[in-house]
């Protein structure tokens, strides 16, 4: 087995998931706060919209992203003329494909988490002269830290395993855009079993840890912790 072919596509997995869950917790907690916060005429066709990612066939996704993105679209040459190289087939696809297909768990799973913060306890923070950041900095995000910390392991898992999407529009360049995904079906392809069997097992065993994190988290402790260190 080579060691440097084998290890290639699993740091460029771990790059790609954590770079992706930062990005898409930081959407999925705007967009979760956002909507919870207000109702208007076509939010819930708008939520749907959002979601849309969590069943539409990867490749779908990762054709309309492939749309968006090319280089015959005007956010492609745009993309292409600010850094002077399409996004298309890069390091960067991956992550905005991985983005685009967590983004529902992340963002469901931040809604779930302020819809159970009680709305006394930020009326108590308004009304002590508190603004709407400080109230969510300071109140709102605390209560929802096992939100927070489960959805940024889904996000990371989620984009961990992203095969189909990722495929369309980063495609499968070794050392560059290949992930642990895209290298097993390459190797399964080629009837390189042993390697693909050592790269099931490196994401399986990645996999199982982060949501052994998610399982051994405890809400409760956690908001009583946050709500003592304020």
């Amino acid at each position: 087995m080579n060691w440097q072919d084998f290890w290639s596509p699993i740091r460029i997995s771990l790059q790609v998931a954590l770079l992706s869950s930062v990005i898409v917790l930081i959407l999925g907690v705007a967009a979760a706060w956002w909507m919870s916060k207000r109702k208007f005429k076509g939010k819930t066709v708008l939520e749907t919209a959002l979601m849309l990612p969590l069943v539409l066939p990867p490749t779908v996704i990762g054709f309309l992203l492939l749309m968006m993105l090319g280089r015959k679209s005007w956010v492609g040459r745009a993309v292409e003329w600010l850094f002077h190289a399409p996004v298309i087939f890069s390091w960067w696809a991956a992550v905005i494909a991985a983005v685009v297909v967590s983004f529902p768990l992340v963002y469901q799973t931040m809604k779930n988490g302020f819809a159970s913060v009680d709305p006394e306890i930020e009326h108590a923070g308004r009304s002590s002269g508190a603004n709407e950041w400080q109230v969510f900095r300071n109140i709102t995000l605390p209560l929802t830290y096992h939100s927070l910390g489960t959805a940024f392991i889904l996000g990371f898992a989620r984009g961990l395993g992203e095969f189909g999407a990722t495929l369309m529009i980063a495609g499968n360049i070794p050392g560059k855009t290949q992930t642990i995904p895209t290298a097993i079906y390459v190797a399964v392809d080629a009837g390189n079993t042993p390697m693909a069997w050592a790269w099931t097992a490196a994401i399986i065993g990645i996999s199982f840890l982060m949501l052994l994190l998610t399982g051994r988290r405890n809400p409760a402790e956690e908001t009583r912790a946050a709500i003592k260190s304020k």
